[in-house]
């Protein structure tokens, strides 16, 4: 089911995206020689018209070939070179702007059906650093560090891309039946804990997986291990297990897991870290509200800038370092993920499996409009730059000049797939 969701979900995104080449070509008079799902050799297709419509061996890609080549007939009109520059512009721009689209409209369904989440506080810790500032619950937050907020979501991702620093809110409640507007200042509290690296289901004692530093994996423990004990000390829950851990002050743990029917006693170093709270959290699956359809789609719209946001700050943390390389994930990286969330979601139903497996339709679509729009040779970016260049200059980059330098494009793509893939595998077989 893991590999069948994605095959869906992948082969969805790319057909949308290619969609988008198609469909302004077409609006372009631009000759579609063959419009493709998937890569490698054919396995079905038909001819309408005088393009060929297909299906291909491997899932994972697309194309819409377009008759490019201006030297071949240099009279040919329905040729994409002999376009103007903003026709050629307009269609290649089309695959990430129907990306796009496709996740606008696939949020306003999950909307439709869910509700959206209304940046609410539903959570405030007791004695915490934002019960001390005067936050509330049900406080609904209109701007934070100045910014308008839209979704809780702005709000956890925040706390999470910037854990240390103080979050100034300004929030609405009401007040002796009035309606008023407060600005609230949280400073995070530091807090020093021990770990080993490593996640438990949720009301489990099984490890689920690791972080990328893990004593725990260091010393031999392996996802599924269930955990009997601690220092001899039976433990019952995901929350005994923590506790055990936290209070170790650094102490070597002797943890006892059930593997393969067998018993086994692993010794683990914890290390000690440091994190911040800022003692509050917005839980979108908590504070989701239901509209008209007027409001559903003024919500999708919010709902496709956080991601373009969230991809746009994601980039920006792994070019400055802030993000490690190894948590960027390729196909088995996703696909992996996407399992998780089937597994995970099918304990609730068959409608938190669909309206998952829609958000990381949503998280994916959003993913790729962006990434192709980077002005790297090879994506769409890159040759919307090449056309930005000749509007500008009222010259055209010579066919051997911008080939050239796709191709290179290209080659340098193709290396940081085989890295990030191999990366997949080795994260797929360590943990």
């Amino acid at each position: 089911m893991n590999i069948v969701f994605a095959i869906i979900i992948f082969s969805l995104i790319i057909l949308f995206h290619e969609l988008g080449h198609f469909l302004l070509a077409k609006a372009n008079h631009i000759r579609v020689s063959e419009f493709t799902l998937g890569l490698g050799p054919t396995l079905a297709g038909f001819t309408k018209g005088e393009t060929k419509y297909c299906i291909k061996l491997l899932p994972f890609g697309g194309s819409c070939v377009m008759d490019e080549d201006v030297e071949a007939d240099a009279a040919d009109d329905r040729a994409f070179n002999n376009k103007s520059v903003w026709a050629r512009l307009s269609v290649v721009a089309a695959g990430p702007v129907f990306n796009f689209i496709m996740a606008f409209l696939l949020a306003l369904v999950i909307i439709l059906i869910m509700g959206y989440d209304e940046p609410r506080i539903t959570y405030v810790e007791e004695n915490g650093a934002a019960a001390a500032a005067g936050l509330m619950e049900e406080d609904h937050v209109l701007r934070l560090n100045g910014s308008k907020v839209y979704l809780s979501r702005d709000i956890s991702f925040a706390q999470t891309v910037y854990p240390s620093e103080p979050m100034e809110l300004l929030i609405e409640r009401e007040e002796n039946g009035k309606t008023v507007e407060k600005g609230i200042l949280v400073t995070p509290e530091k807090q020093e804990f021990y770990q080993i690296g490593m996640y438990i289901a949720e009301n489990s004692t099984k490890i689920d997986s690791f972080t990328d530093v893990s004593p725990a994996r260091e010393a031999g423990l392996k996802s599924g291990d269930e955990i009997l004990a601690v220092n001899g000390e039976s433990v019952g829950s995901d929350q005994d297990i923590i506790r055990k851990i936290r209070g170790s002050e650094g102490s070597k743990l002797i943890v006892t897991v059930l593997r393969g029917g067998a018993e086994l006693e692993i010794s683990v170093t914890p290390e000690e870290v440091t994190s911040y709270s800022h003692g509050f959290a917005s839980d979108n699956s908590a504070s989701r509200v239901k509209g008209g359809f007027l409001r559903a789609l003024q919500y999708s719209a919010y709902e496709l800038r956080y991601w373009i946001k969230t991809t746009v700050q994601s980039l920006r943390m792994l070019l400055t370092g802030q993000v490690s390389f190894k948590n960027v994930s390729g196909p088995v990286g996703i696909v992996s993920v996407i399992g998780d969330t089937y597994n995970e979601s099918k304990k609730d139903g068959a409608l938190y499996v669909f309206v998952n497996m829609l958000n990381l339709a949503i998280l994916l679509s959003a993913n790729l409009g962006v990434m192709n729009l980077l002005p790297i040779p090879a994506l769409d970016g890159g040759r919307i730059l090449f056309f930005l260049l000749e509007i500008i200059t009222r010259r055209r980059l010579p066919q051997k000049v911008e080939g050239m330098i796709n191709m290179i494009g290209f080659s340098l793509l193709m290396l940081l797939m085989v890295v990030v893939l191999g990366h997949d595998i080795y994260k797929l077989f360590m943990q």
